[in-house]
């Protein structure tokens, strides 16, 4: 695969001398955790700013790794994660699911090790849905109902479009205020590397599942909400009801596993 750089950025990285895998896998920056070392490798992320000829910063955000691989049949002998990270990206952005938005792409063996950069537009307009969910019980009614719906309508053009998450935590649903100015998406998805497309229906509820256990502080009726705008329906009806109890059901099972 060849390296990618998103073609509105070439000025950009270019002024800055970046536009190659070297110069970003040279760059000394600090991370903004502790770096992952699992899988038997190692990886890490680091905010990326770059100036643009007015003056303008644009943030980014920095992922390099070394032997952090993922193994699957079609890929027995593994592959970087970020490469299947960078395809679902490109995949959500084909079929219109709002996500986080890839800016450079590019791999190498290097001392005989597999290391590659994933760089990604910073989304400093959003927050994650589980700050959101912390501040649940200061927030208004207005603020409420725009996070709901900005989710669940989110979900929904995930699922319609064939796609599931299968890591589908608040931490990885970003959401704007609805007072942002802009005509940016009111949601969007990160962390793609899990994703697939199942080939029947019913894997979607592992997604609902996911959110439903780890959503902490919306109410039952806020959860109806939730679901009746996924579902786009007025009122719960008999299929609609079915996948309540089997929501209510997968809950009841994993808290007490």
């Amino acid at each position: 695969m060849k390296d990618f750089l998103a073609p509105d950025l070439r000025a950009l990285f270019a002024r800055h001398h970046l536009t190659d895998f070297l110069a970003l896998w040279a760059l000394d920056l600090p991370g903004v955790d502790a770096p992952n070392t699992g899988r038997g490798g190692w990886s890490s992320v680091s905010r990326l700013e770059l100036a643009d000829e007015h003056g303008h910063i644009h943030a980014f955000y920095l992922k390099r790794q070394i032997d952090h691989l993922s193994r699957s049949l079609r890929r027995p002998f593994g592959e970087a994660t970020f490469a299947r990270e960078f395809r679902n990206i490109l995949r959500y952005a084909e079929d219109g699911v709002p996500a986080l938005q890839a800016a450079f792409f590019g791999q190498r063996r290097i001392g005989g090790k597999a290391c590659a950069i994933l760089v990604t537009r910073a989304l400093d307009d959003y927050r994650p849905l589980d700050a959101w969910l912390r501040d649940w019980p200061t927030l208004t009614r207005g603020e409420r109902r725009h996070l709901l719906g900005a989710t669940a309508a989110l979900v929904k053009q995930l699922h319609a479009a064939g796609h599931l998450h299968n890591c589908l935590y608040p931490k990885h649903i970003f959401v704007r205020s609805a007072s942002a100015p802009g005509a940016a998406p009111a949601a969007c998805l990160i962390d793609l590397e899990k994703t697939r497309r199942p080939l029947r229906r019913a894997p979607l509820l592992r997604d609902l599942d996911t959110l439903n256990r780890h959503g902490k502080g919306p109410s039952a009726a806020d959860r109806l909400r939730f679901l009746l705008r996924y579902l786009d329906l007025p009122a719960l009806d008999g299929p609609s009801r079915a996948l309540v109890r089997q929501l209510l059901g997968r809950r009841r099972h994993k808290t007490h596993a």
